[in-house]
């Protein structure tokens, strides 16, 4: 899922471990590898839960010995049975330090906030800043929607009968206000058919054209476009502007990941993916065919998308092809590019994008940006 902030999210559950003598720790380390390859090259978010760690799942010493020296050499995290599965994150690489945000400590015990003091002293005050306590499931909905996240029903037991036994009834329901109707000039969270309507017909959205605009004409060589991040109130602020229908002079802000940002939150917050529910599967499927033929499926899938998306796409992508094209100077390849972008233009109609999607969603978004031209130079749109 994502927090407030838009930053892809990590859930790591204790209770999840196995017994420690049925865990394969070759095959867990691997997979803690995978999952943060993901996302390190971008900001993120980690919520910990920590019940349901025992002496039976915790991990040997051996394994965490093993892991220790992996992980510090490539990826600045260490795992270890409890809370220092990611606070030896600081010691490490800065970069990777620099794109963990936030680190969400749920359920903590009193060895865990131990363990913590114990650190504290070698840890950075700028990292120690960004963990946070909280002893209950609703302390995380401050800072994420915590029911678009897989938590396992074990963890949600244990937060009711925290709430039963320190205030003697179940937690309380968080009432949900009703949306309000969007305004005339609304572009973040409204359907591009919407948008449309309200800009005389106009294909592209107001916001896509000024930031893409933008980007094009200061941002195409800038290292680490679209990796950066940006003050989060200055982008609620730039939001707010173009959802009131006023004027945006990115100048005025000196900061050309602003720009950046706003076009993939604008993408995450279709209340549809631009490349729609409908491709989910299709998409997911592009592993299995074969690599000589993956572009001329990429161009099948994308003929079968409603026109105004096919538009919206094709500008979208053109630019990030251009993009791709000065990576000697931004470093944002096509497959850099796709890891930032896929998550942002599909996702399935329930639930959030598992693990094991993010391979085929990711490729297949590289094949778009890498084969722009052969992929969308036959549909011919009325209005383009």
């Amino acid at each position: 899922g994502d927090d407030n902030s838009g930053r892809k999210v990590i859930t790591f559950s204790c209770c999840r471990m196995p017994p420690s003598h049925q865990l394969n720790h070759t095959r867990l380390l691997e997979y803690l590898k995978y999952t943060l390859d993901q996302y390190v090259e971008n900001d993120y978010t980690v919520v910990y839960f920590h019940y349901g760690l025992k002496s039976l799942n915790k991990p040997s010493l051996k394994w965490l010995q093993t892991a220790y020296k992996e992980f510090d050499r490539n990826y600045s995290v260490v795992p270890s049975p409890a809370f220092n599965v990611f606070l030896t994150i600081s010691f490490s690489f800065p970069r990777y330090k620099k794109n963990l945000k936030a680190l969400y400590v749920v359920h903590p015990t009193n060895f865990i906030k131990i363990l913590w003091n114990i650190f504290k002293p070698l840890i950075s005050h700028k990292f120690g800043k960004k963990i946070t306590y909280l002893n209950y499931l609703a302390d995380l909905g401050q800072h994420l929607k915590y029911d678009q996240l897989n938590i396992p029903p074990e963890v949600i037991r244990h937060d009711e009968n925290l709430w039963r036994k320190q205030k003697g009834k179940l937690p309380p329901v968080v009432k949900v206000p009703p949306p309000r109707p969007p305004l005339p000039t609304q572009q973040f969270g409204v359907s591009l058919q919407y948008i449309k309507d309200k800009n005389k017909g106009e294909l592209i959205p107001p916001v896509m054209k000024e930031t893409v605009s933008y980007l094009k004409s200061k941002g195409l060589q800038v290292e680490g476009l679209f990796r950066r991040s940006a003050s989060i109130q200055t982008i609620k602020d730039v939001q707010k502007l173009y959802n009131q229908g006023k004027s945006v002079n990115f100048d005025d802000y000196h900061d050309i990941h602003i720009p950046a940002v706003i076009l993939k939150t604008f993408l995450r917050e279709l209340p549809e993916p631009l490349l729609t529910f409908d491709c989910y599967d299709h998409i997911l499927e592009i592993t299995n065919v074969e690599s000589c033929l993956r572009v001329t499926r990429c161009k099948q899938i994308i003929q079968g998308l409603p026109e105004h998306n096919y538009v919206v796409l094709k500008y979208l992508i053109c630019f990030l092809h251009m993009v791709s094209q000065e990576s000697i100077y931004n470093r944002m390849t096509a497959s850099s590019l796709a890891c930032v972008f896929g998550l942002n233009l599909i996702w399935p109609l329930k639930g959030t994008t598992s693990l094991s999607a993010l391979v085929p969603v990711n490729l297949f978004t590289e094949l778009l940006i890498d084969f722009y031209t052969n992929i969308f130079n036959s549909r011919r749109v009325p209005g383009e």
